[in-house]
């Protein structure tokens, strides 16, 4: 029962903070963006190469939607907030290999005896999202003789390809992967923070002030074409869920802040940064390359 209440008021409070607490804030998000955007290979498309500062401001773009100000928000709206997240305290073993969409998901919550919002679907929206934008880039390059319909369909890469960095940059910080994402709950034998201010202290505040997208930069790796997205996707969610105890470690060091000193932090955060771009950049890279049509070997890059 205890457990169960415990669960019940970190959800009611993931729906009452402000909508920057459960993202990276707008900066980190901006970060995320570019420098992904920056790292795109030069065989990439000219109109998606040439939309870097776009694709920056889009990907905050999934929290503006869930301004708090907006005081009569439909709960349509508010009910988004899963898409944001994957608790994997509360993902059934296995269920994220075998379930093959969302509503497949669902359902394996369901014989758990989970409800959705427990789990998130974090990954889905990322996948779907991603075959999308495969399908747009697709499209694109069947569309030769209309400029005026590729120009169109270049808007929607652009548009879809922005939303999805948003879903991709979530997943890099480690509190969207557990049910600690608002400070420590249930047992705590480390002794971590119980405080209910640190997703935002930390990709917030922190980030706003001491991280910048030219540090973030150089960490990103070299493009690559994802041979299999949706295990890669698993495993990127997994790869930041490794890092939570990291995170609440320095936490106990020096509470991340504006005033926060310490170098270990700020490396720590420009690492999750670097990867979340990372990743997102090699989905993009990998929608375009795997977006050719087999029986029409073409590539169109002007």
């Amino acid at each position: 029962m205890k457990h169960r209440v415990t669960i019940c008021l970190v959800l009611l409070l993931s729906l009452t903070m402000p909508a920057s607490v459960r993202g990276w804030g707008e900066h980190g998000h901006l970060i995320s963006g570019l420098v992904a955007a920056q790292q795109m290979p030069g065989a990439t498309p000219r109109f998606f190469r040439r939309a870097t500062k776009q694709l920056s401001y889009l990907n905050p773009e999934p929290d503006r939607w869930k301004e708090r100000a907006e005081s009569d928000l439909d709960p349509a709206v508010r009910s988004l907030s899963p898409d944001h997240y994957l608790d994997l305290e509360f993902v059934p073993e296995g269920a994220l290999t075998t379930a093959g969409d969302r509503h497949a998901f669902i359902e394996a919550l369901g014989k758990a005896g989970r409800r959705p919002a427990e789990a998130g679907f974090l990954p889905y929206r990322i996948l779907e999202l991603f075959q999308t934008l495969r399908m747009e880039f697709r499209l694109w390059r069947a569309t030769t003789t209309d400029a005026k319909k590729r120009k169109m369909i270049e808007q929607r890469i652009i548009n879809d390809a922005g939303i999805l960095g948003h879903f991709v940059a979530d997943g890099a910080n480690p509190h969207h992967t557990t049910m600690h994402h608002n400070g420590w709950v249930g047992d705590n034998p480390k002794g971590f923070s119980t405080d209910n201010t640190i997703h935002f202290r930390f990709e917030s505040q922190f980030v706003q002030t001491h991280v910048q997208a030219k540090e973030v930069a150089p960490l990103v790796g070299e493009a690559r074409v994802l041979a299999k997205p949706r295990e890669e996707v698993i495993a990127f969610l997994q790869a930041s869920n490794s890092h939570l105890e990291e995170l609440y470690e320095l936490e106990k060091q020096e509470k991340f802040g504006e005033a926060t000193k310490s170098e270990a932090h700020k490396k720590f955060a420009q690492a999750r940064l670097a990867a979340g771009a990372q990743m997102l950049r090699d989905l993009w890279w990998t929608a375009w390359v795997t977006s050719e049509a087999k029986a029409e070997a073409r590539t169109l890059t002007n």
